[in-house]
């Protein structure tokens, strides 16, 4: 489903790659944890993921595109393919729960008929069936990430990603958010999860990637990495 190849990524305003020579692959089905400190390069291998930015060197391969080779009309049907969650929630301040889901689906041009029950059934799953007519104002903030992630779920894709999807959270929120984005990697989507949260991945049991100064450190499925 995600494949890197010693890919690298330089950016113009810096003099050290953001990222050098990552080598890995996340299969179906999995829910992988993505670490590492402030700076590390997480935020940047998900730009690259939804190709936000191109790989300066390698070979990036999502969901069955070649990143580094997508024509500008190609990009929206890859973002169609994939559900991003932000840290910071990025919903519709004049828009309730529910328009803010139907307009993830009206801007990929969906057949208007089938939005309600669309929307309706992602409510559903994250639990906020009640709230469907609520402002993001009216929400707490794990029920706004909650909508944000229906958001993401709306038009089906197989790869969830999420940046920091907790990072402003409580610590009960937290595990409510974490708890939905595992039921969802149990339905077979790919869950790919950057966060700084280390006492929720040690209590996960799932994959990890570490990453430090853009370099690849540990993924604990076994693959050789570079040498601590």
């Amino acid at each position: 489903m995600i494949r890197f190849n010693n890919v690298s990524k330089s950016y113009p305003t810096s003099t050290a790659p953001a990222l050098e020579g990552l080598t890995f692959h996340i299969g179906r089905g999995e829910f992988v944890f993505l670490t590492g400190h402030s700076g590390a390069g997480k935020s940047t291998i998900l730009k690259l993921m939804h190709a936000e930015e191109p790989p300066t060197s390698g070979d990036v391969r999502v969901s069955g595109f070649a990143i580094g080779k997508l024509r500008r009309d190609e990009v929206p049907r890859l973002r169609r393919r994939l559900g991003i969650v932000f840290q910071d929630f990025r919903l519709l301040e004049d828009r309730t729960a529910a328009e803010n889901i139907a307009f993830a689906l009206e801007v990929t041009g969906a057949r208007s008929d089938t939005i309600p029950t669309r929307v309706a059934r992602v409510l559903d799953q994250v639990g906020l069936s009640s709230k469907l007519d609520a402002f993001p104002r009216e929400l707490s903030g794990g029920e706004q990430q909650r909508v944000a992630i229906a958001r993401a779920l709306v038009n089906d894709p197989p790869v969830l990603l999420a940046d920091e999807p907790t990072g402003n959270l409580d610590e009960r929120a937290t595990q409510g958010v974490f708890q939905l984005l595992r039921d969802i990697n149990d339905t077979g989507t790919v869950v790919l999860m950057a966060t700084h949260d280390l006492d929720l991945v040690r209590q996960a049991g799932k994959r990890i990637l570490e990453l430090r100064d853009g370099r690849l450190v540990f993924d604990s499925a076994g693959d050789q990495v570079e040498a601590r």
